[in-house]
């Protein structure tokens, strides 16, 4: 049976910071998401809340601020090369993150089978962000659960890759997970940790255990 790997972003395959500070810095705006991702870390603000602040923050935001975010961010080793032999295994792997979409989906070029993120409009922003479109915690299980179906495997065959609160419903989900540079949040329920800069050097501890 084919596994489904499944990677939180921020923190996760970013080390020690997320997108949104990472676009944030390319406006001269990085204490002020700094800010609001320790607000959203502890507890003060949701989901919701968040992507309408990191919205207004963004107003000047061009498709050139993103693409120097994404190229300049602190990126874990070997991602790529650890999604190429997770395909070449016939295993799936998928990106689901709450930051926004425009930057999550990126990550198809690098290899992932699929990539959700928060739903933002197209940038530069002409519209709101649609607090609907905002994902959560408990939207990383559902949207486990519509690629299981896509794919045709079950949450069993699920291995999940995090950092945060934000991946604690989702590590109580599958069978296998993997806390990556992880937070007090996840301490005691990954079947695994891992501390480091290597993507390759996490999936190692679950490469071989199939």
């Amino acid at each position: 049976m084919a596994r489904l790997h499944l990677f939180d972003l921020d923190g996760t395959l970013l080390r020690g910071t997320t997108s949104p500070v990472e676009i944030s810095r390319q406006l001269g705006l990085e204490a002020e998401a700094v800010a609001l991702d320790e607000a959203i870390s502890a507890g003060l603000i949701g989901p919701p809340e968040y992507a309408a602040e990191v919205y207004a923050l963004w107003a000047d935001l061009t498709e050139a601020h993103v693409t120097a975010a994404f190229e300049g961010a602190p990126w874990l080793e070997r991602i790529r090369e650890v999604w190429a032999e997770i395909r070449e295994q016939g295993e799936y792997c998928a990106v689901v993150s709450l930051s926004p979409s425009f930057f999550v989906e990126r990550l198809i070029g690098w290899g992932a089978h699929a990539a959700f993120g928060s739903r933002f409009p197209a940038v530069p922003f002409s519209e709101p962000v649609d607090p609907a479109g905002v994902l959560s915690a408990a939207a990383k299980v559902e949207i486990a659960d519509r690629l299981c179906a896509e794919f045709g495997v079950t949450r069993a065959d699920c291995i999940a890759y995090g950092d945060s609160l934000s991946d604690r419903d989702l590590f109580g989900a599958v069978p296998v997970s993997v806390a990556v540079n992880a937070d007090r949040h996840l301490a005691g329920l990954a079947t695994h940790s891992y501390m480091g800069g290597d993507l390759w050097d996490a999936y190692e501890l679950v490469r071989r255990a199939r």
